[in-house]
């Protein structure tokens, strides 16, 4: 997904990211966060409903396709506050001396970020530039770096090399984002990122998904995993009703990220 370099570009690329998050938009929310009129917001939006990319709808659009995702540095700008508070509660669980897996995402970018605070003697195995760069300058972490393809989009590795490297390893806890998490469980845009997933959870005697509050009941592409193969998952607040029970029935706890302190539910 490319856009022309400038102002509207900028404004086009936080549109199409706000609807990889929400499943609409309103033009006057997107026009006082953006500090333009709403006829400049309604005129992006026709624009980028002529390129398929979104769909135009009264006061506002409504997103996108089960196949696509804003690229990482669009998704790494959105529910910044959220996601630090997932990070925080996420780096509770990591004790001294674990081996962890991390994958590709803004989400568990964040949580590196915070990881890189406080771990100690902390073995570090990932895909992702973003937690590599993170972590690499810090004297408690060891980081090893999976080989693969480079993916632009993601900013991360993925392919065989990639799966087959991290199966030699074992890991005390595997951290994973994904686009949705509905009442099957897990799901994603990118089918390369699922095997990743799926291979780090396979070699994880714990499996933590890392996701803020937006993504409950959002399905696209593919699933990751049944929501069975989850030990924990963090998030910033509580899902409805249905897939807490879902939650619950598949013996997955639920840490909630409150105000910056970490508050479980276990199932």
């Amino acid at each position: 997904m490319s856009f022309p370099e400038g102002k509207k570009a900028a404004r086009q690329r936080l549109i199409v990211a706000e609807l990889g998050l929400s499943p609409a938009v309103r033009t006057s929310d997107l026009a006082r966060r953006l500090g333009v009129s709403a006829e400049t917001v309604r005129r992006d939006i026709e624009e980028l409903t002529q390129r398929g990319l979104v769909s135009r709808t009264y006061g506002g659009a409504a997103g996108r396709q089960l196949g696509l995702q804003p690229v990482f540095q669009d998704r790494n700008t959105l529910a910044v506050e959220e996601r630090e508070a997932i990070a925080q509660a996420a780096a509770g669980l990591v004790k001294p001396g674990d081996v962890i897996m991390i994958d590709s995402g803004s989400t568990t970018s964040h949580f590196a970020h915070v990881l890189a605070e406080m771990a100690e003697r902390v073995t570090v195995i990932t895909n992702c530039f973003a937690v590599a760069n993170a972590l690499v300058a810090q004297s408690g972490v060891r980081v090893l770096f999976c080989p693969g393809d480079f993916s632009s989009h993601e900013r991360g590795v993925y392919g065989s090399e990639t799966c087959a490297f991290l199966q030699r390893f074992n890991a005390d806890i595997a951290f994973i984002g994904a686009s949705g998490l509905n009442l099957e469980g897990p799901n994603d845009v990118e089918t390369q990122a699922c095997w990743v997933k799926r291979t780090m959870i396979e070699r994880a005697e714990r499996k933590v998904l890392l996701l803020d509050g937006s993504k409950f009941n959002r399905r696209h592409l593919e699933l990751v995993c049944p929501m069975a193969s989850l030990t924990d998952i963090v998030t910033d607040r509580v899902p409805d009703a249905a897939l807490v029970d879902r939650i619950a029935a598949a013996g997955v706890s639920l840490h909630l990220a409150s105000e910056g302190k970490p508050v479980s539910i276990e199932a």
